[in-house]
């Protein structure tokens, strides 16, 4: 592929918006190194694969030979991004950051080149910035433009608090860039508010205003919410390619183009194909397969791909039992209540959840779907527990 074509990729596949298009264009036009920004505070300790959409497109600007920053907001962190939220986010102190991001440099090279990234971390100005300074950025600002947001709006609908600390974070985060001296910075959709805050911070420092790049954010694997720990429908970086295989085929079948568009290298003319196909009554199972196998050769390799897709497929449709399946220690043989067992073994969160997926009809013993909470069953040496379509547990007596 040809430089002209891969800025033309950069600038339309999966990208939601350009502020300003023509500025960013000229400046890739004109092969000049620029320095291009993407921050992520480490509010968890996994990355999955929304963080991808726009970790990929920094890979983009890598490629074309482009000076790529990825700054770890170990300082802003301490406030929490208020970015569609309706409620504060819960501070997190040093110690919960800094077990937050230990696995972040190994799980970000797993998509970008690490011997061409700068890694920063944003305590490095921040944590000796005194008041004057931050009094002169917040003159910067207006009250005004702060109510602006959406979630502000919404909280103050709902007569929720907005507190002072959560108006520093999107200046906080312009002058980030003022620090790095970002010509281009990387963010998702709910992203675009901070981001604009650098460009009416940086010509005070006199720098040129950083253009801006979003990308779209992506649903998870319930189809409804956007990717997020916190709700517990992420497909993460450090999953097993078992994992990522069987997540990725629990997706609803309207997310598989967007998935193919936004997290593989699939070209375009391929991924039109598959839609047409679809829309002409393929079946997407099919499609979603390829897309489980081409993630997982992405992250794990080929051979692990080729593994995943053989096991997903003995699992779920020859029914057959997982050959790695975790074990469970146990004292004896004895009668114990099925509850027990299900909650015992973690196969559930709780008890009460435990009895909710028990008289959903979810929980088999070896093999037999088992309705009632109270049921006794035998346990003894070899028996398997399975859970939902994933969850398996053999009990092995300890010796």
């Amino acid at each position: 592929m040809i430089k002209k074509e891969k800025i033309e990729e950069l600038i339309d596949r999966g990208t939601e918006q350009i502020i300003v298009k023509s500025s960013l264009a000229k400046k890739l036009s004109s092969g000049k190194p620029l320095r291009v920004k993407l921050g992520v505070d480490p509010t968890a300790p996994r990355l999955h694969l929304g963080h991808t959409v726009v970790l990929r497109k920094l890979r983009q600007f890598q490629e074309l030979g482009h000076q790529v920053i990825f700054l770890i907001g170990d300082f802003t962190a301490r406030i929490g991004d208020p970015s569609d939220r309706l409620a504060a986010r819960k501070p997190l102190t040093d110690k919960e950051i800094q077990e937050n991001i230990k696995t972040y440099k190994q799980q970000v090279g797993k998509v970008l080149d690490l011997t061409k990234v700068e890694i920063r971390n944003n305590s490095e100005w921040h944590s000796n910035m005194d008041f004057a300074e931050l009094f002169q950025l917040t003159s910067y600002f207006t009250v005004n433009q702060m109510l602006e947001r959406d979630m502000y709006k919404e909280r103050m609908k709902k007569k929720k608090p907005l507190w002072i600390h959560e108006f520093l974070y999107p200046i906080l985060q312009g002058y980030d860039s003022v620090a790095l001296q970002a010509d281009v910075e990387l963010g998702g959709t709910d992203q675009t508010f901070n981001l604009l805050a650098a460009r009416d911070i940086q010509p005070h420092y006199h720098q040129p205003p950083q253009d801006i790049l979003t990308v779209p954010l992506i649903e998870g694997t319930d189809g409804k919410d956007k990717m997020s720990k916190s709700v517990g429908n992420t497909i993460d970086l450090q999953d097993t390619p078992k994992d990522m295989y069987g997540k990725t085929m629990s997706i609803p079948d309207k997310l598989i183009i967007k998935y193919f568009t936004l997290l593989t290298d699939v070209p375009l003319s391929s991924i039109k194909e598959y839609e047409k196909a679809m829309s002409g009554g393929a079946n997407p199972k099919d499609y979603k397969a390829k897309l489980a196998q081409e993630l997982v050769k992405m992250y794990h390799g080929n051979s692990q791909a080729i593994t995943a897709a053989k096991e997903f497929n003995s699992l779920f449709k020859e029914n057959k039992i997982p050959s790695d399946i975790p074990e469970y220690k146990i004292q004896k043989e004895e009668t114990v209540t099925l509850l027990d067992i299900v909650a015992n073994t973690k196969l559930a969160t709780s008890r009460g959840e435990a009895r909710r997926l028990i008289e959903q009809g979810a929980v088999q013993v070896d093999g037999q779907q088992i309705k009632g909470w109270k049921s006794k069953i035998q346990v003894k040496n070899g028996l398997v527990i399975k859970v939902g379509k994933r969850k398996f547990i053999k009990l092995v007596i300890k010796k």
